[in-house]
């Protein structure tokens, strides 16, 4: 059994951090899937495929990995580059602007 263990990246819907702390172990896909003819519907006979494993760590997802005998490949995340603005929310309000700012 074949799993991927990675860090998820951030919501684009916000700014913030939330959900990206964690690792998670997921398995790989050991079926293909299958369109129903009638309703043109995706399935699949591989239920491991639905499940999904948090960690607070990389080492403890490998560490479970290791004892359940899964083969597991691990994503390393791309750092983030810092967005900081020289003069910061307060350049929006500044009185010293030489040019002309409006909405």
């Amino acid at each position: 059994m074949q799993a991927r263990i990675y860090k998820p990246a951030k919501s684009a819907m916000s700014s913030g951090q939330g959900k990206s702390k964690e690792w998670i172990l997921e398995y790989a896909q050991a079926s293909a899937r299958d369109i129903d003819p009638l309703m043109g519907w995706t399935s699949s006979t591989d239920t491991q495929a639905q499940v999904k494993l948090r960690f607070d760590s990389k080492e403890a997802a490998l560490d479970y990995a290791k004892r359940h005998g899964i083969e597991a490949s691990v994503q390393e995340p791309k750092p983030r580059k810092a967005n900081i603005r020289p003069r910061g929310y307060g350049e929006n309000f500044a009185t010293d602007r030489k040019t002309v700012w409006t909405h």
